[in-house]
């Protein structure tokens, strides 16, 4: 992995972890990550609120926790993959590749996306190297855990830019332009019969 706390946490359940009991459309459930020891990642546990106050004291203790409300799927999701990537379906792909050099890009897009009120951060933790921020799609529920990059001043337009580039180019860098230099006199004049 490039870097160790990135990570794209699972969707949101249908159903209380606890209970089992399935999810009504726009009731308030708690969201829960905890350590996963098996990936050095994290887990993701949804609660029906009652299920969660009940939990006994001696519960597995949360890395984060916060409330939020159940959306139904609506099956309206769209399958083209003609269609260029949207910022957030971008900002999927790059946690998912966790590449080094998209760090930056991957925290822009998760800005991004929060002032469009698609996902919310829901907490953030100092970590020994670095702010972790949590972010929650609203409707689908996915959680991303992000790590704030501390992007210098000076460097936050050259990092817009680079967003704007792959959002143009479907999630890809164009490959660079060569240019072939003019061919000279002599060139032409070696390479023609006589």
């Amino acid at each position: 992995m490039a870097f160790a706390e990135t990570w794209h946490v699972r969707s949101r359940s249908r159903e209380c972890a606890a209970t089992g009991r399935a999810f009504a459309d726009g009731e308030t459930i708690v969201t829960a990550l905890y350590p996963d020891p098996e990936s050095s990642g994290y887990l993701r546990r949804d609660y029906a609120l009652e299920a969660w106050n009940e939990l006994p004291a001696d519960a597995d203790t949360a890395f984060s926790s916060w409330k939020t409300t159940f959306s139904a799927p609506t099956g309206n999701e769209r399958e083209n993959p003609v269609e260029k990537l949207s910022a957030e379906e971008l900002l999927h792909r790059l946690v998912v590749e966790d590449e080094d050099h998209t760090e930056n890009t991957r925290y822009i897009l998760a800005v991004m996306l929060e002032r469009r009120k698609i996902l919310r951060e829901t907490d953030n933790q100092r970590t020994p190297t670095g702010i972790l921020r949590v972010y929650e799609h609203r409707k689908t529920g996915e959680v991303y855990l992000i790590r704030d990059p501390d992007i210098p001043l000076d460097q936050v337009e050259s990092v817009q830019n680079e967003v704007i580039v792959l959002l143009e180019n479907n999630g890809r860098m164009p490959a660079p332009v060569v240019d072939e230099p003019p061919a000279s006199a002599e060139t032409q004049s070696a390479s023609s019969p006589e």
